[in-house]
């Protein structure tokens, strides 16, 4: 923090911090339930541009103004945000490897961790291996999967994934009969949880009818198009499978990320290998590239001089 606005509790100039793309104002009844971290007032807008104070940016380049992105705007040395989107956490945590806990990672690990929660001993299939999907992995390996399936069109994503806890994989191209009879077979009925992380329909269908009658839940994180339809039997709940969503893997920012920071410190997450790239502000570019080519897993942007 390198300063506060006035009224400003809760964090000073010095602390270290996380932003967070969604927020917690501690107020509303989202913020106030143990259930949800769906806040009222600071979930994620991707179209506000603006401070929800005054209404207006805080940032201008010759006189004209720039519009605040996702409520954080990190790609700059410095930025403006909302008290309640920034997470105070441990100072002697390393800014520049618990910096990718503010997103995705978060999100793949709390969306097996909090919303899957997977039984020891159980079997787990992920569906998409991207650094979400690892995460996820990641999450079912911390709470004592002992199978984890990861499922992705890309088979060169495969020997990675071990890293993360995947003890096996599918890839959907290898059969002629849908995924989900294929996790079936593999698993005397079905998958004790699933977490899908790719957004395409096709792949969260998948994702839930794989999971075993009477105790199977599935849980979806990806973002699928606007006009995706979910099409399924109904015979599939009513046989007591569960399906059920997740944001930010149902961690409350402010409240839970000092935790998942401290998971870290205490050598039970590894985030250093989520980081394959790190690349100085001035190159942000090469940034976007590998991201397009689908290289690496999480890319770090060093703020230089």
């Amino acid at each position: 923090i390198e300063s506060v606005g006035e009224g400003v509790t809760g964090v000073a100039p010095g602390d270290h911090v996380l932003p967070v793309f969604t927020g917690e104002c501690k107020e509303c009844p989202h913020c106030k339930s143990a259930e949800s971290n769906m806040c009222d007032l600071l979930r994620i807008n991707t179209d506000r541009g603006v401070m929800i104070g005054d209404g207006k940016s805080r940032f201008s380049i010759n006189g004209k103004p720039i519009y605040h992105f996702v409520g954080t705007s990190t790609f700059s040395e410095y930025t403006v945000m909302h008290v309640g989107r920034v997470a105070k956490i441990n100072p002697q945590a390393p800014l520049d490897k618990v910096c990718v806990l503010s997103c995705g990672i978060s999100t793949g690990l709390g969306a097996s961790i909090n919303a899957a929660k997977p039984p020891k001993g159980s079997t787990v299939a992920i569906f998409g291996l991207g650094a979400v999907g690892l995460a996820a992995a990641e999450g079912a390996r911390i709470a004592g999967a002992s199978r984890i399936i990861g499922v992705d069109l890309n088979p060169s994503r495969f020997e990675e994934a071990r890293k993360f806890g995947c003890t096996e994989f599918v890839n959907p191209k290898d059969h002629k009969k849908p995924v989900q009879e294929v996790l079936a077979e593999m698993t005397n009925g079905g998958v004790d949880r699933s977490v899908e992380c790719t957004g395409n329909i096709n792949a969260m269908i998948q994702a839930f009818e794989c999971v075993h009658d009477g105790w199977g839940v599935a849980v979806l994180v990806g973002v699928p198009h606007k006009d995706a339809e979910f099409k399924t039997h109904p015979m599939n709940f009513l046989n007591e499978r569960t399906l059920k969503g997740t944001f930010f893997g149902n961690f409350k920012p402010r409240t839970d990320l000092p935790n998942v920071v401290e998971l870290y410190m205490k050598k039970e997450l590894e985030v250093e290998k989520f980081i394959t790239h790190s690349i100085p502000f001035a190159e942000i570019n090469k940034a976007f590239d590998l991201m397009a080519k689908g290289e690496g897993i999480r890319c770090i942007i060093r703020m230089e001089n």
